[in-house]
């Protein structure tokens, strides 16, 4: 399947290609936490074949990337000008009217940093409020008064190597790939080895996890024992998406500050990810829980009188203890959840359940090497594929169902509207579609995986129904 896969690559994605080989590059990033989008975008700049110029690159990670943070702060005050490739945060102050950014991975903080008008004004709509990835050039500026100094952004580059995806050219391209052979695609371009899954159950198991990439506001549920490449998949993959492990969570850092009249992170975000979320210390329980009901339900909620909406997916996820088998000790699953989240009511508004207990501990054996898609485009296709319509109505035209309830009945499009997305983006009217694949990889999947959800809210309040409502294909 690898040489099925290198041909094909090289042959239809000859421009968005990349040779992998984390063995023998890892050791160039030591020292820089880069997610794996970054370290594509750097490999194919210095790739020559299956050969890596190690040497210029590791010249031009020097230059933007360097491993001591001290510096950056060291030679900002002798005056020198820095080109950094790095991650950094910006916060309006519509107060004060002043836009700020911070470093945090080189100690810059938000009352440090300052972004002038004219460079807010050249990238209009690129520099709002969040967590943003680019090449900035900084200098260190007296303020007026002469007593205090502030580090100002005199340059900008979105990193953004893919500025739009074609996606008539990955339906096309699609067409020649049969769907394991995508799957396996999908999987190397992640870094994952297919052949190191057991079965196909496991492969699919674990692309679930990339649902919340493709689909807005899929709201999902993952409990898996550690050591599954969960905070991999969710921290390396996407510069879209947030990832929230430990610490103190408020509803003012979710949704909305009132006091700094800032949005929150599941604003800007196509998802928010909480992981290992029995280690999350969740401030004001209530009132998180409150906003929480209304925004799962509708993509908004009211904060102080502010409604606040978006398109954000949430996950949660959490270890289970499993038994010698592997399979969870208990059969009540959500019990593994903190207390402030084990309400009937609250998880009914999770679509999707992915059972991670089936998915095998990542080692080195399962580290893909070869020829594949890079990261940096992949992220951009799933991005892109968010917006794209046309699979709910596909959707809906290839399915019946009798009265359902409508919790059950969204769920359930949503989770197979993103299997076709990831899996079938090739699909757009209803004579594309295999419809035993849509059957068996799309339709009953997502009834499985939200029916999942409904029995272990039956499993709190027994008056939770647990039947499923009949939904059929239209042949």
């Amino acid at each position: 399947m690898k040489e099925v896969i290198k041909e094909k690559v090289q042959r239809h994605f000859a421009q968005m290609s990349i040779y992998k080989d984390p063995n023998s590059t890892n050791s160039l990033f030591a020292g820089r936490n880069l997610p794996s989008f970054v370290k594509d975008f750097l490999l194919r700049r210095y790739l020559n074949g299956t050969e890596v110029d190690r040497v210029g690159l590791s010249s031009f990670l020097d230059t933007v990337i360097p491993k001591e943070a001290t510096v950056v702060k060291d030679k900002l005050s002798r005056g020198e000008e820095l080109t950094l490739l790095t991650r950094f945060v910006i916060y309006i102050d519509l107060v004060k009217g002043v836009r700020r950014f911070a470093i945090p991975d080189m100690g810059i903080k938000l009352n440090e940093g300052q972004i002038p008008e004219h460079i807010y004004r050249q990238h209009s709509g690129d520099l709002v409020d969040g967590e943003k990835w680019g090449i900035i050039k900084l200098c260190l500026i007296p303020d007026d008064d002469g007593r205090k100094n502030h580090v100002e952004m005199v340059d900008y580059k979105p990193f953004k190597p893919y500025k739009s995806v074609d996606m008539a050219f990955l339906r096309e391209v699609r067409k020649n790939f049969t769907t394991e052979e995508w799957i396996d695609l999908i999987l190397s371009s992640i870094e994952y080895e297919p052949d190191s899954f057991e079965n196909m159950h496991q492969k699919l198991e674990f692309l679930t996890r990339l649902f919340i990439f493709v689909e807005p506001r899929l709201n999902v549920i993952e409990l898996a024992p550690k050591g599954t490449g969960k905070s991999y998949v969710f921290g390396n993959l996407s510069k879209y998406g947030w990832l929230v492990s430990g610490g103190k969570v408020t509803r003012a850092k979710l949704f909305y500050d009132k006091v700094k009249q800032q949005n929150g992170i599941i604003k800007n975000h196509d998802f928010t990810v909480f992981d290992e979320i029995q280690t999350i210390v969740f401030q004001e329980p209530a009132e998180i829980q409150a906003a929480l009901k209304a925004y799962l339900e509708q993509g908004k909620t009211t904060i102080d009188n502010n409604e606040f909406s978006s398109e954000c997916g949430l996950m949660l996820m959490g270890n289970i203890p499993l038994t010698e088998a592997r399979l969870p000790k208990s059969n009540k699953y959500f019990d593994n959840l903190p207390q402030n989240f084990r309400e009937s009511a609250l998880l009914d508004r999770f679509h999707c359940f992915i059972e991670g207990w089936y998915l095998p501990r990542i080692n080195t054996s399962m580290i893909y090497k070869g020829w594949t898609l890079n990261i940096e485009y992949l992220s951009e296709v799933m991005h892109t594929l968010r917006t794209e319509n046309r699979y709910g109505v596909l959707f809906d035209q290839l399915v019946e169902y009798s009265t359902s309830d409508m919790r059950d009945f969204t769920a359930i499009k949503r989770i197979s509207t993103a299997a076709m997305k990831l899996l079938f983006p090739h699909w757009s009217n209803p004579d594309d579609v295999n419809l035993d694949e849509f059957d068996n990889y799309c339709l009953q999947p997502a009834i499985r995986r939200r029916g999942i959800v409904k029995i272990q809210c039956h499993n709190i309040d027994p008056e939770f129904k647990t039947q499923m409502p009949s939904i059929w294909i239209r042949r």
